[in-house]
């Protein structure tokens, strides 16, 4: 368990007024969506927290926060990859760019994102439906 869990006031002072309203909607959007259990961990050399959403042992994505920034990360397998591939033209340009820059490594692909806005939001839900199904009972496709 990590020691020191920010409250909301010290998120606000670290990141800035902007991107904690970027940060709450993130863990409003994936809640909405997604039953998952949350924890906080040290954000390792280049972030100073982690918020990692997780169920069964798996892990969905994870919301970083340091000095003026956020970050989501969601990491695809070669599954999850070809998917992607598969409606990359859906995507935004951005989004795009993000994916094809991202280095790939044993376990996966590696993408981290820092949304100034909710811009990318729309992108980032379907980034995680490709990962993994929404699981709230009101957010079941058919």
């Amino acid at each position: 368990m990590f020691e020191k869990i920010p409250s909301d006031e010290e998120l606000r002072a670290l990141v800035g007024e902007g991107l904690f309203a970027v940060w709450k909607g993130l863990r409003s959007m994936i809640e909405a969506s997604y039953d998952m259990t949350g924890s906080w961990n040290g954000g390792g050399r280049l972030w100073l927290y982690e918020y990692k959403y997780r169920r069964g042992g798996k892990t969905l994505c994870s919301l970083y926060a340091k000095e003026k920034a956020v970050g989501f990360m969601v990491i695809f397998g070669r599954t999850e990859r070809a998917k992607f591939e598969s409606e990359r033209e859906t995507f935004s340009q951005k989004t795009r760019e993000m994916y094809d820059g991202a280095k790939t490594y044993h376990d996966g692909k590696w993408m981290m994102f820092e949304p100034a806005d909710e811009s990318l939001f729309p992108d980032l839900i379907r980034l995680l439906q490709i990962k993994r199904r929404p699981n709230r009972p009101d957010k079941q496709e058919p």
